[in-house]
Order: structure tokens, then C-alpha cells, then sequence
């Protein structure tokens, strides 16, 4: 694999050029169970835990959007033909209120204050989605976890990331992924994969780079949020991401 440009190792960070005030930071369902597993993996989720932990600090305002795919994919269930997408994608936002509630469940446990709020009403085990209160949350040091997406099905949990970023008025979205940035191709199928260090969000969009959905790419390119496209599965990326080194593909305006 190679990159698009740039001399220096894919490991190696560059010094700190940007610090970002308050982060938007995107976590896929799978990466709570181990490879090809299912459900929450106890050490998947502590490490989870510990990578965000160590990235926050009092200069930084986090916020996180947890996917469901660990226990269920809503398209695909749809596809089967028994049960309609609507209604599978509201039982994949279940999965991400499960997800939410582990992960702050975990992050307390090492000290770090969290709260999750919800996009649809289970008010028993989590805090209903109101702007204020999640900016008020942030104010306060406190790590927001939002589930259950949008709160709409046929839209993905990229898009709720993309949402929600807007929202806090996020300065960065961070999107967390099995590898170091995005490719031109699979660089798990294609050992000549080149990676990409940064690219414009219409280049990522005409070359239909499946990293994010497209309608997640166009509401950042709008309202000019970049993107970072990580692997969260390296020790101590979340806090370098965070504090502006660079790792990763960088998707900008």
C-alpha cells in the first residue's frame, strides 16, 4: 500500500499544527465486538474506553456517535424480505442505544464524566437528544454519547455524525475506521492501494470513496466541518487525531 503524497512514514506525526476545540468523533458498531465477532467485546469496549479517555483533556469538548452494526445492519435485515427498513432501522437504533450505554458505562469507570443522549424517546435509560442540553454537557467537561442515529430510518449513522457535528458546531469530525485513512481502493484486497493524505470533499464524492455515505460528506462540505479518517485501533490516534497531528486522510473543502 502507498500513499498519494508525502515522504515521511504513514506512522510517524507530523507536529501539531491544529488544535480542535470541540470534536465530533465517529465510532462504527463493529468496532465494539472482536473481528468478525458479534455484540460488545469486553476488551474491545475498555479499549474503546481508554482511547477516549486519554484524548480528552480540558481544551477539548467531545462528543461521540456510536454505530449499531455489531448487532444489527438495518439494510441488510431489510433485504431479506421479511421485515421492512423502517422498521429495521429502528431496531439497529437500538443497537446503538446498547453501544452508547456500555461505552459510558466504561468511560465512568476511569473517572471520565458521560452522558448519552438519544435521539428517540427511551427515557428510562437515556437522556432525550435537545441541542442546549448537549452543548451544556460539553461545557461542562462531560463526554455527550449520541445514539439511535438521526432518529429517522434510511438515514445511515454517518449521516447522524454529520448531523450532529453541525449541530454542536463541531470544528472537526473525527471518523474512526479499520484503517489508516481512506484509499482509492480496498487496500485489504489491493496491496496497491494508494492512500490518500488529503482530498476535497467534491474529489471524494466524484471518486465515490465509500468511506462515508455521500449525504454525510455533502452536509460537512457545507457547512465546511473537515473530516479525519483514522485507525482508532492504534494506541494513542484518537488523542494524536484530537490534538491536530497528522494521521490519517484529512477531507476538507
Amino acid at each position: 500500500m502507498t500513499r498519494a503524497s508525502s515522504s515521511a512514514d504513514s506512522d510517524t506525526a507530523s507536529h501539531m499544527s491544529i488544535t480542535y476545540g470541540r470534536v465530533l468523533l465517529k465510532i462504527s458498531g463493529e468496532a465494539f465486538c472482536a473481528p468478525a465477532g458479534f455484540g460488545i467485546d469486553g476488551e474491545e469496549l475498555k479499549l474503546i474506553a481508554r482511547e477516549i479517555h486519554a484524548a480528552a483533556r480540558p481544551s477539548v469538548q467531545l462528543a461521540v456517535v456510536v454505530g449499531g452494526g455489531n448487532f444489527i445492519r438495518g439494510k441488510q435485515l431489510a433485504e431479506d424480505g421479511v421485515i421492512p427498513q423502517e422498521v429495521a432501522d429502528q431496531m439497529g437504533m437500538l443497537g446503538t442505544v446498547i453501544n452508547g450505554l456500555a461505552l459510558k458505562e466504561a468511560m465512568e469507570r476511569l473517572g471520565q464524566p458521560a452522558r448519552v443522549l438519544s435521539a428517540i424517546n427511551v427515557s428510562s435509560v437515556a437522556e432525550t437528544f435537545i441541542q442546549g442540553r448537549a452543548l451544556r454537557h460539553l461545557e461542562k467537561g462531560r463526554i455527550v454519547v449520541f445514539v439511535a442515529g438521526t432518529g429517522n430510518p434510511f438515514c445511515t449513522t454517518d449521516s447522524a455524525a454529520s448531523l450532529r457535528a453541525a449541530q454542536i458546531r463541531a470544528d472537526v469530525v473525527l471518523k474512526a475506521t479499520k484503517v489508516d485513512g481512506i484509499y482509492d481502493k480496498d487496500p485489504h484486497e489491493h496491496h496497491d492501494a494508494v492512500r490518500f493524505e488529503k482530498i476535497t470533499f467534491s474529489d471524494a464524492i466524484a471518486k465515490n470513496l465509500k468511506v462515508m455515505d455521500i449525504s454525510a460528506f455533502d452536509m460537512c462540505r457545507q457547512r465546511r466541518i473537515p473530516i479525519v479518517v483514522f485507525n482508532m485501533k492504534r494506541p494513542g490516534h484518537i488523542a494524536a487525531v484530537v490534538g491536530g497531528e497528522s494521521y490519517g486522510t484529512k477531507v476538507t473543502v
